[in-house]
């Protein structure tokens, strides 16, 4: 075998050096011994040895060689996945896919530059989810800044305001009591005037009553007689403040909050509808009587069976449908129009849940929904159900869920208002939007639930 020089990173000394061991060029797989260049010499003149096969200087070379046969280990076993010799394929290997060592090498090759792609595929996608997490960190600060910044803003407003009517409710106060202080006043000082000429009238009438002149009396009584009568106090009051002045100024107050708290209600709907997702109805899902449209954006019921598969995915008695998908972390906003509608319901759905016969709706059973019955009865289907006063019939219904929060919410989304709120919920499976338009019932409720676009505009 012709010998190729090169320079090899391995440093391995001559086997034949005697003293200073010089660098070894090359291996011999047959001698098992490496040569510097003095001693390599005879494997590249004599005929006998130039037929050894020389290899880059190798520290080990026992390895290479078969330790049952003692023969040079230039076979790969593809069965058993192992370095053999010529001899071990007559043996314990006679009937295995046995090829030469460069074959099994560049095969080998081949799958480890593949797992080099796989690996480097895996790293890239991992890379790609740093960046997501950082971004999502990056817009979670982001929402969080603005959620302070609007909560300041309120809670200021609130303060402002409450210390606004606190100032006023105590100059109101103390202005009435000043008028009824000059008030009793002027009583005060009229009575006090009256006690006067009252006293005077008093000594004018003693005196009289002491004179013993017939005429003088006469005369004089007449003139007392004419004197003007005195007021009559019986009924005149001091004025007191009047009550519910506290009363009135909380009142105000209450105003104050609830429309602070609209505003916050429209900002945290535009928060919650920045996590819009497209929704579709799930025909596969869909009981036999609901008609669903062909963009799978709107389900209504028909009273009209159709013939369709029963599989198991499908309702067989509640005219339900779920969406075709599904969620499993993160937030998901959708909206459904109501419209026009006497009876319907809306939420979520675990993956889990039972769709045949007759279905309890609960969180303990898998959904979390709220309900319209009877054109104006609103209730969270919770245990037990929570009945709903709403100031207005939502003509539209967001639903949006925080996964690992585990809150589903509703809102009107027309009066930017909060319907209800399951908290505290423990997710484990995906979960699916969930519709049902309820029964026909004549065509008093034939109007379809819509699933509608977010309208983002400010």
């Amino acid at each position: 075998m012709a010998a190729q020089f090169r320079q090899s990173p391995v440093e391995v000394p001559c086997d034949v050096c005697t003293g200073t061991r010089l660098k070894a060029l090359k291996s011999c797989m047959v001698c098992l011994e490496s040569y510097c260049e003095t001693h390599l010499e005879p494997h590249l003149t004599r005929a006998g040895l130039k037929k050894h096969e020389l290899i880059d200087p190798e520290e080990n070379l026992e390895s290479r060689m078969c330790v049952k046969h003692d023969k040079l280990l230039e076979l790969f076993c593809k069965t058993d996945q192992v370095c053999v010799c010529m001899l071990c394929t007559v043996s314990d290997h006679k009937t295995h896919d046995v090829v030469p060592l460069k074959e099994g090498y560049e095969g080998k090759k081949a799958e480890l530059g593949k797992t080099e792609a796989e690996i480097q595929q895996m790293i890239q996608k991992r890379r790609l989810k740093i960046q997501e997490m950082n971004r999502s960190v990056e817009l979670s600060k982001e929402g969080a800044d603005r959620e302070i910044a609007d909560g300041v803003q309120v809670f200021t407003a609130l303060k402002d305001s409450v210390e606004r009517s606190q100032a006023e409710l105590m100059d109101t106060i103390k202005e009435k009591q000043r008028e009824t202080e000059e008030q009793a006043e002027g009583f005060i000082k009229e009575l006090e005037q009256e006690v006067s000429e009252l006293k005077k009238r008093s000594s004018e009438v003693e005196q009289l009553s002491r004179s013993e002149d017939q005429l003088h009396l006469l005369q004089s009584f007449t003139s007392l007689n004419a004197a003007p009568p005195t007021k009559n106090w019986t009924e005149v009051r001091v004025r007191p403040p009047s009550e519910g002045t506290v009363r009135r100024a909380v009142t105000q107050l209450e105003e104050t909050l609830r429309k602070q708290m609209k505003k916050l209600l429209e900002v945290e709907l535009k928060r919650v509808q920045q996590s819009e997702v497209e929704v579709t109805l799930d025909p596969d899902t869909a009981h036999p009587a609901l008609i669903l449209s062909d963009d799978g954006k709107q389900v209504k019921d028909s009273d009209v069976m159709k013939n369709l598969p029963d599989n198991p995915e499908r309702f067989d008695i509640c005219v339900n449908v779920l969406a075709k998908q599904s969620f499993s972390s993160g937030r998901f906003y959708y909206e459904v129009q109501v419209k026009g509608k006497t009876d319907w319901t809306l939420g979520v759905a675990r993956e889990s849940i039972n769709r045949k016969g007759k279905i309890t709706l609960s969180p303990q059973k898998g959904y979390w929904t709220i309900w319209l019955r009877n054109e104006n009865e609103y209730s969270a289907c919770a245990s037990p159900p929570v009945c709903l006063s709403l100031k207005s019939q939502p003509q539209k219904v967001g639903v949006f869920v925080d996964y690992e929060e585990g809150v589903v919410s509703f809102y009107d989304v027309d009066a930017a208002a909060l319907i209800y709120s399951f908290t505290g919920c423990c997710f484990k499976e995906k979960l699916y939007p969930y519709f049902c338009p309820y029964l026909n019932d004549g065509g008093k409720n034939s109007a379809s639930l819509i699933i509608s676009a977010v309208n983002h505009t400010e």
